[in-house]
Order: structure tokens, then sequence, then C-alpha cells
């Protein structure tokens, strides 16, 4: 064993509440409760549909002890079933939390992880279940900068975020050290190494692969909890990848998450942030908007460019986003679903955006997203931006009453303002003493 794999397993059993800093906690229950809000916004879609009839038809548990209600449905499957359906719902609503320098999402797999376990383990307090939010995103960033550190290409978050699912899992289920060792080997070498760029190029519902992390962090554990081995992880275990678990436990990965102010991918919020910034610093109509003119980064301009025919189209799009924002000041669900994807008014500003890469925002991804727009007006004058970062993000950081107001807007019409505001105020309160995971519970496995 090395160094490495010593202090992430140390980590992940000994980690207690009061070791997170009172920041840390803080934003452990604001990402908890932004990733909910998503989940539950994301449950009437039809990938989300699809997902949990497959994990019904698929995944079900013949197993005392390892079955689990999905969430916001109530029907049981396994616990890797349970897991994998949420994660899978949740990642195909855009709008979840995400960290610049992993090129990806940790939360969409670790809340859902932690509700699929929650059925299988006794009830725990609120601050433990803070502290094995912290745990998952920890290990789960720690592995996405090593597994991009040592490979060509850019793999989707399921390849790395299945690490952190493995890690939650051994904590919650009281596996031995060697144990958690197989389950994070295991969960690395099935860990879905799938191509981003190829997903970017042609949207459909795989989007960033983190229901098949979910499953397969999940699984790795209960595989390794019955004796089955697997090979050390190597962007834990190998010597190239030490550098990246040094500052584990000193260093709070858990409070630099960015959130999303739209359920679009995050590099088209630069973009959006620049005309919505122009819009509301000269008080502009869309009607007053003859051509907007967009310099972003490299992975920005290749995102979809057309009118998209699908909600999967829609969340990686840039124009069409953009456009969303100029015409209504916001973009919800119901502009990138249904109807929302044959708006004449989005269409015809559509046809007014063009787009190009600027080297200057290309050298600052991924540790930042920004870009910036020039907008010229139906009477000739041009209004440049000026270098926008996305908001959401520590350049531009969301107050909690920014999150609890995104998370009402999204869990509200599925659930209803009392069952919506019941969850975000216990999850609020997970860091009182008293606190208990079961007070959640009760709120989040039953169908709206």
């Amino acid at each position: 064993m090395t160094a490495a794999f010593d202090r992430a397993a140390d980590f992940t059993f000994d980690l207690a509440p009061g070791d997170l800093p009172q920041s840390t906690r803080a934003a452990a229950a604001l990402m908890f409760l932004d990733t909910l809000g998503i989940t539950i916004g994301a449950g009437p879609m039809e990938s989300g549909r699809i997902a949990r009839e497959t994990a019904v038809a698929l995944y079900g548990c013949g197993a005392e002890g390892l079955a689990a209600r999905m969430m916001f449905d109530g029907r049981r499957v396994s616990v890797a079933g349970a897991a994998y359906a949420a994660a899978t719902a949740t990642d195909n609503l855009d709008g979840h939390d995400g960290y610049c320098p992993t090129k990806g999402h940790i939360g969409v797999v670790v809340i859902p992880a932690i509700a699929a376990l929650a059925e299988t383990v006794p009830d725990f307090s609120g601050p433990e279940a803070l502290a094995i939010t912290t745990l998952g995103y920890e290990l789960a960033g720690r592995a996405a900068l090593s597994l991009h550190a040592s490979v060509s290409d850019y793999h989707t978050s399921g390849a790395w975020n299945a690490l952190g699912v493995a890690a939650i899992a051994a904590r919650m289920r009281g596996l031995s050290r060697d144990q958690l060792r197989q389950a994070l080997g295991i969960a690395e070498y099935h860990g879905p190494r799938s191509q981003m760029m190829r997903e970017i190029a042609n949207p459909s519902m795989l989007h960033d692969g983190s229901g098949w992390g979910a499953m397969v962090g999940m699984s790795a554990a209960i595989l390794a909890e019955k004796g089955f081995t697997g090979a050390p992880a190597i962007t834990i275990e190998d010597d190239q990848a030490a550098d990246h678990w040094e500052d584990l436990g000193s260093f709070w990965q858990m409070e630099h998450q960015y959130v999303k102010p739209y359920p679009i991918c995050r590099w088209a919020h630069a973009p959006i942030d620049a005309l919505r910034q122009v819009m509301l610093d000269n008080n502009l109509t869309q009607d007053q908007i003859a051509k907007i003119h967009i310099n972003t980064f490299h992975e920005s301009a290749r995102l979809f460019p057309g009118l998209p025919s699908t909600t999967s189209q829609a969340q990686y799009s840039l124009g069409f986003a953009v456009a969303v924002q100029a015409a209504y000041g916001r973009i919800g669900v119901e502009h990138i679903s249904g109807d929302g994807l044959d708006d004449p008014l989005v269409a015809a500003i559509h046809k007014r955006i063009s787009v190009s890469e600027a080297a200057r925002h290309s050298v600052r991804f991924p540790v930042c997203r920004v870009a910036d727009v020039v907008v010229t007006l139906t009477n000739g004058q041009n209004i440049a931006s000026g270098d926008i970062h996305a908001r959401g993000g520590p350049e531009a950081p969301f107050s909690q009453n920014d999150v609890v107001r995104k998370f009402m807007e999204f869990a509200t019409p599925s659930l209803g303002e009392a069952r919506a505001g019941a969850i975000c105020d216990t999850v609020l309160g997970f860091s009182k003493a008293d606190s208990k995971f079961s007070d959640l519970g009760r709120l989040i496995y039953s169908a709206p």
C-alpha cells in the first residue's frame, strides 16, 4: 500500500463531523440541497423515467439488507439500482454542481449514493451525513485530477466519481481497509471511461456517464464486501498520482464547487452571464438587439450549434441557451423541453447569434470559465460586456439564499411548496447535533 492510499483510507474511516471546518460543513449542506433540487426537477423527465423503469426491470434486489427505495419514486430495487436511477436522472438535467479543475461533477453521484445506502444501514446523524458528503466530494475530486493528468483524452465524470461512491459505501457499510482498497480498484477498473467530447458532439441521454459511475462504485463496494479483489487504483496508488492526495484533509474541494444558475452545460454559462449583464446594465429587451457575438473558450465554442430537437441537445447548446436568456431573462426546465424546443421567438434570436473561439479564454480553461459578448443594437450601437466569469463559482459565488431560491424553483413544481420547503429546512439543519438522516428520509423516497 502507498502513502496516498493510507491517507485516503484514514480520511474515509476516521473523518469525524467535528474535523470539518464550519465553512466546509456549510458548503456540504448547500451542495446536498442543490443536488437534491436537480434530482427532484429531473424526476418527470423521460430520461429519469426510463432509468427508474430499467432499475425495476434489471436491477431488482433478492438479497436481504441490500434493497433501497428509489428517490421520489418509492419502489424497491437493489442499492446499486437505486443509486443508478437517481444519478442518471440528475445527470440528465444539467443543473447540478461541479468543480472546475475536475472538468466534471461529483454531487450527482454522492447524494444518490447516500440516499440509497441509508436504506441499508442504521440511522445516522445529520453531521455524519455532511461528513459522508464531504468524503465523497474530496475523494472523487482528487481521483478526477489524477485521471485527467495521466491520460490524453477527456473522460466523463463517471470514470472517476465511481471511486467517491465506493468510498462512501465502504464507510457507511463498515468495510475494512483492505476491502476499501479492493473496492477502489474495482471501481476504477470498471468506471465508464467514456469520451466526453463524443457526447458534446452528439448530445444524448448518456450525458456525463454518472449514472454508470454510481452503479459501478456501488457494485464495486458490495463486490469487495463479499471478497472480490481488484487491482490497486492507479489514480491513487501510482507514484505520479501522489501529489494529488497530499492536501487531502487540508484543502477542502467541498468549498470550491460551483452552483449552476441554469440547467445548461457549464461551458455555456459565461456567455449567458455576459449577455445577462449587458441586458441588465443597459435595461435592454430582446427586440432592441440586432446581433450577439460570443467570444468564448474552445470547449464552449464546440457546444451544439444549431436549434435543438431534444432536451439533451438543448442542455449542450450555446446559441440556443443564449437566445433563451435574451428572450426571457432566465432559463428553466420549460425552456429546454416540450414546447420550449419549438419557440419561434428563441429561433428568431438564435439567427442573430455568432460564435468565435478566443485564445485568451481558452488558456484559462479548465481553471475558470470566462467569455465575453458584443451586442449590436438595432440603432447600430455596440455594447461589449468585457470578460465575464460564469456565476455560481468561487469567482462569483452564490449565497445561501441564492441556492435556496434555486432549489425551490426546481423542487416546487413536482413536490409542492410545503414538501420542498420541509426538505430544504431539513438539509440546512443537518449541522445540528440532534438531527438525523431519517428526518430527510421520510421526505425523499415517496413519489410526488
